[in-house]
């Protein structure tokens, strides 16, 4: 008799498959938002061929829970939610399985997660950050912007490269009037082509108190698509406005690219 359990035991052990290969993951940062000090991170685990497991942490998050959600597109242009995550709770944590995309999937997808301060606060975001294709690389380029006339506004425009090729393009001026926005643009050309050349592509606006504007670039605006690869050697100029956008309002710009 105890040879025929032996027997069976063994029968069952070398029958199940036992996969010790360590489950994938990856973390993305959260960084701070509207509510200072608030920071954390996001991590992507496979779970298995179709799902994965996405977990938030927060580090001096206020008390009560946060709605967090994953969107589509990039932080700075805002998008569509794709996927309702547990909220954070009150230790600023957040665990979901999800089964809409699976490892493989969100490492590489074209959006960003973000923390809401309460459903009743929408609009107050506590941290947030870009995941997969459109993490931030090392790889960056600076231009400097020149004054123009007497308005003093100097500055930089910085190209970042994206994981996926897209490019992260952050406006940084001094001199600006706090309230007032300033519309930018790159145009054809360089600097010294008449009329600064044609608009092929409008940028957000700079926020006159924060002397800054983001903009996530993966076409112009007539369609075409361009990578950062294509910056370095684009035949440009970068503009800023005070309103209306016209050349005689050009209050500061900068050659970029190959010019």
């Amino acid at each position: 008799m105890l040879s025929i359990m032996t027997a069976a035991i063994l029968l069952i052990t070398g029958g199940c498959k036992k996969d010790n290969t360590p489950a994938q993951s990856t973390s993305y940062d959260l960084m701070v938002k509207d509510v200072l000090g608030v920071s954390g991170t996001v991590s992507f685990t496979e779970r298995n061929s179709s799902s994965a497991i996405i977990d938030i942490v927060l580090v001096n998050a206020p008390a009560g829970t946060h709605p967090a959600n994953l969107y589509m597109n990039s932080a700075v242009e805002n998008g569509a939610v794709v996927i309702a995550l547990n909220p954070v709770d009150a230790n600023g944590k957040s665990s979901t399985v999800v089964t809409e995309m699976n490892y493989s999937s969100l490492i590489a997808y074209d959006g960003y997660i973000k923390v809401l301060s309460s459903s009743a606060e929408p609009d107050v975001i506590l941290a947030q950050g870009d995941i997969g294709g459109n993490v931030i690389t090392a790889t960056k380029k600076s231009y400097v912007l020149n004054l123009v006339g007497v308005y003093g506004v100097s500055g930089t425009a910085l190209f970042e490269k994206r994981v996926n090729g897209n490019t992260l393009l952050t406006v940084s001026l001094t001199g600006m009037i706090p309230g007032d926005t300033y519309p930018a643009t790159i145009n054809l050309g360089s600097i010294a082509s008449v009329g600064g050349g044609p608009v092929v592509m409008v940028l957000s606006n700079v926020n006159g108190t924060t002397g800054k504007s983001y903009t996530n670039i993966q076409k112009l605006d007539g369609g075409t698509n361009i990578t950062y690869e294509n910056w370095l050697v684009y035949d440009g100029n970068l503009n800023i406005y005070k309103s209306p956008v016209t050349v005689a309002n050009i209050i500061c710009q900068g050659n970029i690219g190959a010019n």
